[in-house]
């Protein structure tokens, strides 16, 4: 048997071993399920152990799988930095870039600038995915995210702060003139609400407290959207009350369009963030894009 096809074995049985099944590993791989299947067989039969438990409901690591598991990605890791030395002597982008985005604000002010660099390095090919959910970067194989909030700890990640969102409560005048201006968060329960949500769960109103400490508020939700595009449109239609960034309703507020009410909440900040796996870190492909994020960010283009 080709040493090739060896290598394909352990990247199919690395890939289903992460991701828990044989579909989801063929779907990274581009391959076909009964591919990676049969790829992870030929390893075993070849190994002469048995790497993982299958039924028809579940797939798990025997324990020899899980050994074998440690030892494939130590290999893996060896391989990345090989490419990280090999890489980091070239000056310009190339390669596949694999980039996670959050939906209105990646496609507002991070994809036109992806698009530009992928003009400018006709080497550099791009993968672009659009989700609201922190990702696990190394899992699912995405060397560059951008995400809008504080960051949990994670010491296999690098962090590159790239601007704030400011938050703001606004509604349309025609809305206001009909049902009134609210003095205080409590009246926003007589008023209709335009809520986000995540994973079945409302997105809380943020605030900043008397100490500057952050405050959480859910008013009741008249309508929920899981996309801000949709929220702002909301709005705009005379829907009601939304609590959108100030990148975002900005034109709206200049032009008249929604008027910002209960100011005194308002000021909350919340951080947008680059950020990539620390093995990735010298990669041209991503130095570039970050630089390119950064210097646009001090040039306030993306407020």
């Amino acid at each position: 048997m080709r040493r090739t096809d060896h290598l394909g074995g352990i990247t199919a049985f690395v890939t289903t071993a992460q991701l828990g099944s044989f579909t989801a590993a063929a779907e990274r791989l581009g391959l076909t399920k009964s591919a990676v299947s049969k790829s992870v067989s030929r390893l075993e039969e070849r190994l002469r152990i048995k790497l993982f438990h299958r039924s028809t409901r579940s797939l798990s690591l025997t324990p020899d799988g899980e050994v074998f598991l440690t030892s494939c990605q130590s290999a893996i890791d060896i391989l990345e930095q090989a490419e990280i030395a090999l890489t980091s002597q070239i000056a310009y982008p190339s390669g596949r870039l694999r980039v996670d985005l959050p939906a209105a604000f990646g496609r507002q002010h991070i994809l036109p600038a992806l698009l530009k660099i992928a003009r400018d390095y006709p080497e550099l090919s791009l993968t672009v995915s659009f989700s609201e959910r922190f990702v696990d970067l190394i899992e699912e194989g995405i060397d560059l995210a951008i995400r809008i909030s504080e960051l949990p700890d994670s010491s296999g990640l690098v962090a590159r702060r790239l601007t704030v969102q400011k938050l703001i409560i606004c509604a349309s005048p025609d809305y206001l003139q009909s049902n009134g201006k609210p003095q205080s968060l409590e009246e926003l329960s007589q008023h209709q609400c335009i809520i986000g949500f995540r994973r079945n769960q409302p997105i809380s109103w943020l605030f900043k407290g008397e100490h500057g400490e952050t405050k959480h508020y859910t008013p009741p939700a008249t309508y929920e959207f899981a996309d801000g595009d949709a929220m702002l449109a909301a709005v705009l239609a005379g829907c009601g009350f939304a609590q959108l960034p100030l990148w975002m309703v900005g034109k709206y507020l200049k032009s008249g369009e929604l008027k910002e009410v209960l100011s005194a909440y308002s000021g909350i900040e919340v951080p947008i963030n680059a950020l990539w796996p620390k093995n990735r870190q010298l990669l041209p492909k991503i130095r570039h894009v970050v630089d390119t994020l950064v210097e646009m960010a001090a040039n306030g283009l993306l407020d």
